[in-house]
């Protein structure tokens, strides 16, 4: 079975999913024949580059709230994240583009290590003092290694803003045709559709849900055509 979840490196709600996904996961009796890729979703595509702001003053922009407002919900993320166990910066964090990261995803999973480098990248933009907007890309380039990636590679890829581009654009045109316009949204095998960081209970619902309703193949075959097997292929006979 495969689940494939869309989401952004800026949505605090797509790092505590991720968490309650894998809880259920794990607990899941077919664990190990469940495929996860990962999806790219950009919450702020119009934001350039070089524009990083605090994440307080965004959020009051973004939603017409006071600052201490957007706190209050900064300190409830907080609470959320770490009942889940995870570390999260209530203060002092940063908000900018996100698209080389997705691009840079894109490159770590033709390598086998896209689910580590985005769980680098969610603690590097939640729990780290550090930012992964304003240092550029060398600060990128870190975590890539991090995530056992080639740090020239990385760097080329980052360097060429064509670079997997095309990727993420068809993964965002993909979310908007299935109708996703938040994240996280996780899609199991294409059949089921869950919206947002549900409990871990809903998730394992939705995985057993999803692996109850797979459709065995129904095989079409009336035994004399001819095909190629193990032991070699049938040669016609003339009758």
């Amino acid at each position: 079975m495969r689940v494939e979840i869309w989401s952004d490196i800026a949505c605090p709600w797509c790092y505590v999913g991720k968490a309650r996904f894998e809880k259920a996961l794990e607990a899941f009796p077919h664990r190990d024949q469940v495929e996860v890729v990962h999806r790219s979703f950009e919450l702020d595509p119009g934001r350039a580059k070089g524009d990083v702001q605090p994440v307080l003053a965004m959020l009051s922009k973004k939603y017409g709230m006071s600052e201490a407002q957007a706190q209050a919900g900064e300190e409830n993320l907080g609470a959320q994240a770490a009942a889940e166990g995870l570390d999260y910066r209530t203060r002092d964090r940063d908000h900018g583009n996100t698209f080389d990261m997705h691009r840079l995803l894109h490159f770590a999973k033709e390598h086998g290590r896209q689910d580590e480098l985005i769980q680098i990248l969610y603690r590097a933009n939640f729990a780290e003092e550090r930012s992964v907007f304003a240092e550029g890309d060398e600060r990128l380039v870190e975590l890539a290694v991090e995530a056992g990636l080639d740090a020239d590679a990385a760097r080329k890829v980052l360097a060429d803003p064509a670079a997997y581009a095309d990727e993420v654009r068809a993964d965002e045109r993909e979310a908007a045709q299935l109708g996703a316009n938040g994240v996280p949204f996780f899609v199991l095998d294409r059949a089921y559709g869950v919206s947002g960081a549900q409990p871990a209970e809903v998730f394992t619902q939705a995985l057993t849900q999803a692996w109850g309703d797979r459709s065995p193949l129904k095989l079409i075959d009336d035994g004399g055509a001819e095909a190629c097997g193990p032991d070699g292929c049938a040669v016609p006979q003339q009758g």
